[in-house]
C-alpha cells in the first residue's frame, strides 16, 4: 500500500487538510478499506521532524484516534453483517455452524492478542476488527485491546518517523514483512493445531456455548 502515496503527496495533503488527513486515512484503513495508514502516519511524522510546521503530538493523537474509531466501525460491521454472510455463504467454503462456533470460541481465547498485535501487521490491521466483530469478540475487551494497540502503534511509528526521519521507512517495511510472515506462520500453526485437536476443540466449543448462562 505504501506505493499509493509518497512523501510529496503526504506534505500536500497535510498542508491542505491538516491533522484530519491522518485521522481519516488511518480510520478508513482500520475500518477495512485498504489504504496506506501506516505510510500516512510515518510520512506525516517525518514531515513534522524536518519542517516543524506540524506538531508531532497532534499527528500521533490523530492517528491513534483514527485507529480506535476506525477499528470500532470495522468491529460493528463485522458484528452486524459478518455472521449473516458466513451463515449464508460459508457452506460453499466448508464453514458451517460448528465451524462458526469454533471460530468464536478460539477468538474468545486468543482474540485480545490478535486485536493488539494485528495493529502492527499490514493485512491484519485491515481485517482484525472485522474478524473480531464477526466472531462475537467481547465489545469491552475489544475496546481495551484495540485502544492499547492503536495508541502503542501510533506512538512507536510516530516517534520513529519524527526522530529517525526517512530512515524509519527502511525499518518499517521489514517490520511489516516480518509481522506478515509471523501472522502467516501463526495462521498455519493455528490451522495445524486445529486439525490435530479438532474433535476436542469442537466439543469444548459446543460445551462452552451450551452453558445455561450463554443461552440467556
Amino acid at each position: 500500500m505504501a506505493g499509493l502515496i509518497d512523501e510529496a503527496q503526504i506534505v500536500a495533503i497535510l498542508t491542505t487538510y491538516g491533522y484530519w488527513a491522518v485521522f481519516v486515512v488511518v480510520a478508513l484503513e482500520s475500518a477495512g478499506i485498504p489504504l496506506p495508514g501506516e505510510t500516512m502516519l510515518v510520512g506525516a511524522a517525518i514531515y513534522a521532524g524536518h519542517s516543524g510546521n506540524v506538531r508531532i503530538e497532534l499527528i500521533i493523537a490523530a492517528a491513534a484516534a483514527g485507529a480506535i474509531i476506525g477499528d470500532n466501525i470495522g468491529f460493528w460491521i463485522g458484528r452486524e453483517f459478518g455472521v449473516s454472510l458466513l451463515m449464508r455463504y460459508g457452506g460453499h467454503v466448508g464453514v458451517g455452524p460448528p465451524q462458526l462456533r469454533l471460530g468464536q470460541y478460539l477468538f474468545m481465547r486468543w482474540g485480545g492478542a490478535i486485536v493488539f498485535f494485528g495493529r502492527f501487521v499490514a493485512l491484519l490491521r485491515i481485517l482484525a476488527a472485522v474478524l473480531a466483530g464477526a466472531n462475537r469478540f467481547d465489545p469491552l475487551k475489544f475496546l481495551f485491546y484495540n485502544a492499547a494497540g492503536g495508541i502503542c502503534w501510533s506512538f512507536l511509528f510516530g516517534i520513529g518517523g519524527y526522530v529517525f526521519g526517512i530512515a524509519i521507512t527502511r525499518i518499517a517495511g521489514p517490520i511489516g514483512w516480518i509481522g506478515l510472515a509471523g501472522a502467516v506462520f501463526g495462521v498455519v500453526a493455528l490451522w495445524r493445531y486445529w486439525k490435530i485437536n479438532e474433535e476436542r476443540l469442537m466439543k469444548e466449543a459446543e460445551a462452552h456455548f451450551a452453558r445455561p448462562e450463554r443461552r440467556r
